[in-house]
Order: structure tokens, then sequence, then C-alpha cells
């Protein structure tokens, strides 16, 4: 874990993803965009899919630990980079979503163990991340949300995942009403699967770690692996594309610029009547 020094190097890195790797192949993906909240944008994303393909290639590592720099872990979408977004061609479009999804599906897919370390606020794509990794050690300051649809837009390439950690019937729930949920409720769901006081993720995921790291790293792939294809979490590209049109065209509607606006002129959205 990162002594003090290192911590500070974090603080005053301008990357907005930050990567490291120690000597025994335990890798560090740190999102690096306090003073947003972690939100992602185009430059985020793409960042996001750099890391995960060098690691991947990286034939040391042996775990992958994401955690977020700041007062949250990830604030979902920059809700100001996405208006501008959908104001682009639909071509456009279609390739934003596009990597978005591929950031999700390398995550998913990553041969490695995945861990999310969750603190403070995890909304919308921050909830599919997680959803995405393979153990979530969430501190009690955790909130989430899968928001999307207040703000006009869908989570649909995450929803896959939603559904698969937090089942069907509560995504049903938490999708649509957009409402917040803390880390009991995220543990009881299943999305979370311990909790620690805050403040004390690092000495929490510890032991986890040397659990992984003491067991064959190629019978942890294998296992992996099939534990996705058996839950039908390797999507194919049919399906892949289907999600990325979906959000895509979502995102260029008028109900999504209203929504989009709505929030950022710190307005009610037209469609509700109080």
């Amino acid at each position: 874990m990162k002594t003090n020094k290192e911590n500070e190097r974090v603080k005053m890195s301008k990357s907005i993803v930050i990567t490291n790797i120690d000597e025994r192949g335990v890798a560090e993906v740190i999102l690096n965009r306090p003073e947003r909240n972690n939100a992602y944008n185009g430059e985020m994303i793409s960042e996001l899919i750099k890391s995960f393909s060098s690691l991947y290639q990286n034939k040391n590592v042996r775990v992958v630990v994401l955690k977020g720099n700041g007062k949250h872990f990830q604030g979902g979408a920059d809700l100001e980079w996405l208006k501008e977004i959908g104001k682009l061609d639909e071509k456009e479009n279609i390739e934003v979503s596009r990597r978005t999804a591929s950031a999700i599906k390398g995550l998913i897919e990553f041969p490695k163990p995945t861990i999310a370390m969750i603190h403070g606020g995890c909304f919308g794509g921050g909830t599919g991340i997680a959803a995405a990794t393979d153990i979530v050690i969430a501190s009690e300051d955790a909130i989430f949300s899968i928001a999307e649809a207040k703000w006009g837009v869908m989570a649909g390439i995450i929803i896959p995942h939603l559904n698969a950690s937090i089942g069907v019937r509560n995504v049903r729930r938490y999708a649509l009403t957009c409402e917040r949920f803390d880390a009991i409720q995220a543990k009881d769901m299943g999305l979370v699967h311990e909790i620690c006081k805050t403040g004390e993720l690092d000495q929490t995921v510890k032991p986890i770690i040397e659990n992984l790291l003491s067991c064959a790293p190629i019978a942890l792939e294998m296992t992996k692996k099939r534990s996705l294809i058996e839950s039908g979490l390797i999507i194919s590209d049919e399906k892949f594309n289907e999600l990325v049109l979906e959000h895509s065209k979502k995102r260029m509607t008028e109900e999504a610029t209203e929504g989009l606006n709505s929030f950022l002129e710190k307005r009610t959205a037209s469609w509700y009547q109080k």
C-alpha cells in the first residue's frame, strides 16, 4: 500500500488515470480527476482503455486494484462533456459509446482478478465499474446510484453487469427511480462483498490481495473465464453493437438535451410536474 510520499505524488500527477505496478505484480489503476469527482470524459475513457491494454500485455501482473483519488471513487459521466457529445453527428456519437462500452468490456473480461475500492460517491458509470470488477470493497461512506434516466440518458452499456451483480429486480428499482443506496444496501444486493470503516480500505483489501497471490495464476484465469462464460457476461459482437447503438441514439434525443440542460442549469426537468 502507498506511503505518504506516494500519495502526494498521486495528488500532484497530471495524468487522468495513473497506473502503478509493484514488485509482486499488484497493479493499481487510480482515477485521478478529483476536481470533477473523477467523472469520466473522453480522455479518461481513452486512458482506461490504454491502461488495461498495457496491463493485459504485462505477464507479471497478478491482480489489479481500482481506486479513485480525492473525496469520491467515481462520479459517473461528466455531464457537461456528455451534453457536448450529444451535439456531434451520429457517427461520432456511436464512436464515443463504442469506446465507453469497450472500457467496460476490457475491465470485465480482464483475465486477472480485479478489485474495486469504493469510497464516497460511486454514481452511474462508477456503479457499472464496480459491477464489472471481481471483488468490491466499500467503506462506510460509500454511496451508489444508477441515475442516468434522471438526466434523459440511459445506462444500457452497464445493464448486463448490473443485472448479474445486483439482480434484475434491484436494477428495475434503482435504475428506474434513480434513488441512491448506501454501502449496506449495496452489500445486501450483492454489489459489495465487504464494508470497512471509512479510511480503512487499504488495510481491508490487503489480506484479499494476499489470498489472490497465494492462488495459482493460470487456475485463477481459467476459473474467472469459465465463470464469465457460464453467466453470459462475455457478450457477442452482435450484442455489443446493439448496446452501443442504443446508448448513442438516446444521447442524441431532445429528452437527453433537456435532461442534461436541467442538471447544468440546476432546475427541474420539463417532464416533472410537482
